[in-house]
């Protein structure tokens, strides 16, 4: 019997933290949202954000938009994932936009 059926069967309510409401993402999907969310902080266009960019030296991303990333991605994923966070202290790991997108799919990636 399924974690659902029994749930069901026993009138026990489940926590909200014990399920994702949506498929887990491809590492393309989440390419593509910190491309999409950091192109329109940045205003540019997201053809022009490469995965090797640098935050600060290709694209001339200061720490507020990066703060700015960060909460577009929590918003963004909160829906995805309950409780999705990026932890402050690992915020100074991400140099590149290959970091995010690492750090991203690491929590909500099909391969979690």
């Amino acid at each position: 019997m399924a974690v659902a059926e029994i749930a069901r069967s026993n009138q026990v309510n489940m926590p909200a933290e014990t399920h994702m409401s949506q498929t887990p993402m491809s590492r393309e999907d989440v390419v593509t949202l910190v491309r999409d969310r950091l192109a329109d902080i940045l205003e540019v266009e997201p053809e022009e954000i490469k995965e090797g960019d640098s935050f600060a030296d290709d694209l001339e991303a200061d720490s507020l938009a990066l703060i700015e990333l960060v909460e577009a991605l929590e918003e963004e994923l909160s829906d995805r994932t309950v409780g999705f966070r990026i932890d402050d202290e690992d915020l100074q790991d991400l140099k590149a936009v290959r970091d995010a997108v690492d750090y991203v799919y690491s929590q909500v990636g099909d391969a979690s």
